[in-house]
């Protein structure tokens, strides 16, 4: 079951998703939240597998409800907003949400990005891709994370959470052939699956492969991943 709590200042809007998400079987809302303050504390208390946040909200707003839930480790967080602004995106990138999925999404698009966003993967919206990959592989934008720090003063700062590399070229040097093959499918944006397929790999050895370069890398997730290939022209 992919536990799923919900935070949304409208109660309306929670009900919403809590009847798409509760007729699903691999689904179980474990709770509501009415703003970022409280999600915090509930998710504390529930351990949620998946947080979806809302972004303009009272007493706190979702992007630090979001820095502070993933600097604690205490669940993946997908950001869901009315709202299709640069800043929202880049702040909740940048405060760790795994995932950024506008709210005039389909109900079949919201069940499939919190499953998304379950398995380990990053996701965000079609429509606003592209423009955020662009402004990060322009170097209008940091990478999500990237103070532009010396690693030991960032880490210490944000605890054991991953920086990016920006250092790409020294970073890539760590890859084995297979594993810049693999960071070159995950910056056309394949999928594990169609990776293996591509490859001709069983999908769990591509699993580990991305798993192992997101670490010898630095990277969070695989927006960063994305970018970083686009960057460093893999891509």
């Amino acid at each position: 079951m992919i536990r799923v709590l919900l935070v949304d200042d409208q109660a309306l809007v929670r009900s919403g998703f809590s009847l798409i998400l509760s007729v699903e079987d691999d689904f179980e809302v474990v709770g509501e939240a009415p703003d970022g303050a409280a999600a915090i504390e509930l998710t504390r208390a529930l351990r949620p597998d998946i947080v979806l946040m809302d972004v303009q909200m009272p007493v706190m707003d979702g992007i630090e409800a979001t820095r502070r839930i993933v600097a604690e480790d205490l669940a993946k967080v997908l950001v869901l907003t009315t709202f299709d602004h640069d800043e929202y995106v880049f702040d909740g990138l940048a405060a760790g949400a795994s995932g950024f999925l506008l709210k005039n999404s389909d109900a079949e698009h919201l069940v499939e990005a919190v499953r998304t966003v379950a398995a380990g993967h990053a996701l965000l919206a079609p429509q606003i891709t592209r423009r955020v990959i662009e402004q990060m592989v322009a170097g209008e934008r940091p990478l999500p994370g990237d103070t532009g720090a010396p690693r030991q003063a960032h880490e210490a700062a944000v605890g054991t959470r991953p920086r990016p590399t920006v250092e790409a070229s020294d970073g890539l040097a760590l890859l084995t052939p297979r594993e810049r093959e693999v960071l070159e499918l995950v910056g056309t944006g394949l999928s594990n699956a169609e990776i293996a397929k591509t490859l001709y790999l069983g999908e769990a050895t591509v699993k580990t492969h991305v798993s192992n370069v997101l670490s010898k890398l630095h990277l969070r997730d695989r927006v960063q991943a994305v970018v970083l290939a686009h960057r460093v022209g893999l891509v």
